[in-house]
């Protein structure tokens, strides 16, 4: 086991030195762009995180830039890349850091870790890359390419097998080397050791794959699938009774398609009008008498859309619903073609609502 071990951490450094790409938070070891970065990258792919990126450290090049920043110019800036609470944690973490640390990103564990919206994984990419601290990065790549290198067949989403990863991760860093081989170890998982059709004839560390060698790695790894949400439109049916809102469908307005997190959407957008007097065309209700009627509940919902996709794990990307009056904090307005160019949209409902403005 521990020849494999030096094996595995030697070859894949050697790899690296070569194939590396060249990103452009890797042009530099600031904290602050690597923090940026990662948390760019949950959930979404590099190449389409590098334009975002180059933007964001320009019109937010120093942690307390982001600050002092009004949260609706973060917001439009991160507008495309989805899962927005990552961009407001970042803004929160990074107030946190002016008023803690001066500004200046810590290269503590237990400082860094205390962060709004940053997790463990987060925490070892910054500490490892940034600070060279031998401290583990685990995400999926990782967990998929030491689950075949190492024959690991217990379910990565549970704790324990993510603990044992970590663990397993922290042994494998060489000397001196933590910043370059957790980096290394998420690029062979990006490229090579890939979900699908792993490219096992050029991986570094093919030669002493045991997931390989018994013929596992398209199996590897273990992961338990969850449990698909009901369909969307009856979801809302129930969430729209539950908060009072009358709304009368008006039929179908479009399809649209969307690609995120690896996930093929096919989304069919109805549209429906608000039953509230002094309605104007197209079933928008007048504003005015729209902030009079939200206590009852009437200005909760603008548009719904009904999807059908493959869902791979449970979380933001997969909720679909409607908040009422059920409890939840979330508020919904109305809005006008005007405040498009102020508020921050999904690409596909940048598409849906042009389409529905015109």
């Amino acid at each position: 086991m521990q020849e494999s071990k030096i094996f595995f951490s030697t070859e894949l450094l050697i790899w690296y030195e070569g194939a590396k790409r060249d990103l452009p938070w890797r042009r530099h070891r600031d904290p602050y762009y690597i923090w940026v970065s990662e948390i760019m990258l949950q959930q979404t792919r590099v190449d389409t995180v590098i334009p975002y990126f180059q933007r964001f450290i320009e019109r937010f090049p120093t942690v307390t830039a982001l600050s002092e920043a009004p949260e609706e110019d973060v917001l439009k800036c991160w507008e495309g890349l989805g899962y927005y609470s990552r961009a407001r944690n970042l803004q929160a973490a990074a107030t946190q850091v002016v008023e803690r640390h001066g500004g200046i990103v810590p290269d503590n564990k237990a400082e860094v870790s205390a962060l709004k919206g940053v997790g463990p994984y987060t925490t070892g990419a910054i500490l490892s890359i940034a600070f060279n601290r031998p401290e583990p990065a685990v995400d999926g790549n990782v967990m998929r390419v030491l689950s075949r290198y190492f024959m690991i067949e217990e379910d990565i989403m549970k704790t324990g097998t993510r603990t044992l990863m970590e663990e397993l991760a922290a042994e494998l860093i060489p000397q001196g080397r933590a910043s370059d081989f957790n980096q290394a170890l998420m690029e062979l998982g990006a490229l090579i050791c890939t979900p699908k059709s792993p490219q096992c004839l050029i991986c570094p560390v093919m030669a002493r794959c045991t997931g390989r060698l018994e013929g596992a790695e398209e199996r590897l790894p273990v992961k338990t699938k969850a449990k698909p949400p009901g369909p969307a439109m009856d979801r809302l049916a129930a969430e729209l009774a539950g908060a009072g809102v009358i709304a009368r469908p008006e039929g179908a307005m479009m399809n649209a398609e969307h690609t995120f997190s690896h996930i093929h959407w096919n989304l069919r957008v109805f549209r429906f009008a608000a039953e509230v007097p002094g309605t104007t065309s197209r079933g928008v209700p007048d504003a005015a008498r729209l902030n009079s009627a939200s206590t009852s509940g009437f200005a909760q919902m603008a548009a719904v859309a009904e999807s059908t996709a493959g869902y791979e794990t449970a979380g933001d990307a997969g909720d679909v619903g409607v908040t009422g009056s059920t409890g939840s904090t979330a508020e919904y307005r109305w809005i006008t073609r005007q405040d498009m160019d102020k508020l921050a949209f999904p690409n596909v409902f940048l598409k849906i609502l042009n389409s529905y403005f015109q």
